[in-house]
């Protein structure tokens, strides 16, 4: 059963993970807690499927102020597959050179920061813009991605490096380059993909890592509760203080 199949590959991939990333997650945990402590943030970014953990990490129940998400529209917005904002824009816009400068445009940025960016390949030209950008700025950029994979392959940037190359530190998702996993009889490509797994794993254990080197130096974290537990009176409450507490420290970007 090919499902059974996946199960086995994912299970694979999150124990490679627990086996060769925790000190890594620990590095870049480490100086996103920094960030936040001192009241500056850690910026999130990533394009098509790579936008998932961006999005899974806040707002959302169990996360914390100091992650700002920087998620454009045509970067992942194409679940209309053709016409407006399709695939073909999608494509063309990851590999636009100049594209991930005029992104960055956009915002207010302090050396203080840090960005936290998600790429399978780290090929692409709009993330290895926004880090090099980053870098110009003095911000520490951490990327999460395939790395021990993805060597060797080109990148598509004129800077002749992947984002592996540029960030300060790295996180490997341990998932395959080709992402898809479970080989389908009669057909040349596979089917089941891992990335997105491998990084909402690595989210969550490295968020909760932040969240613990925090806690041990004694920040108060406005952590976003359950809004949907009966006789919990206190949690809209809680919510507004945190959705306070994040429009206080985006008035600066």
């Amino acid at each position: 059963m090919l499902a059974l199949e996946w199960l086995a590959n994912a299970r694979g991939i999150m124990q490679k993970i627990e086996d060769t990333q925790l000190e890594n997650i620990k590095k870049a945990a480490t100086a996103m807690a920094d960030s936040i402590e001192k009241n500056h943030w850690v910026h999130t970014f990533g394009c098509g499927h790579a936008t998932i953990p961006v999005e899974e990490m806040y707002p959302r129940i169990g996360g914390f102020v100091g992650f700002h998400p920087m998620v454009e529209l045509p970067m992942t917005f194409f679940t209309g597959i053709n016409g407006q904002m399709g695939i073909h824009q999608f494509l063309f816009l990851e590999r636009a050179e100049g594209y991930g400068r005029a992104i960055m445009k956009a915002y207010n940025f302090d050396k203080n920061d840090c960005i936290w960016i998600f790429s399978h390949t780290g090929i692409n030209n709009v993330n290895i813009d926004v880090a090099l950008r980053a870098k110009e700025l003095g911000m520490t950029v951490i990327a999460y991605g395939s790395a021990a994979e993805a060597k060797g392959k080109v990148t598509r940037h004129p800077s002749g490096k992947t984002l592996f190359d540029i960030a300060d530190i790295v996180v490997d998702s341990c998932v395959p380059v080709v992402d898809a996993s479970v080989v389908l009889k009669n057909h040349q490509d596979k089917v089941g993909p891992l990335s997105t797994l491998g990084f909402v794993t690595l989210v969550w254990m490295t968020i909760t890592t932040v969240a613990e080197i925090l806690a041990d130096r004694g920040v108060k974290l406005y952590i976003h509760p359950s809004h949907n537990v009966p006789g919990d009176t206190t949690a809209q409450d809680r919510l507004d203080a945190c959705l306070d507490e994040y429009k206080k420290r985006t008035s600066t970007l």
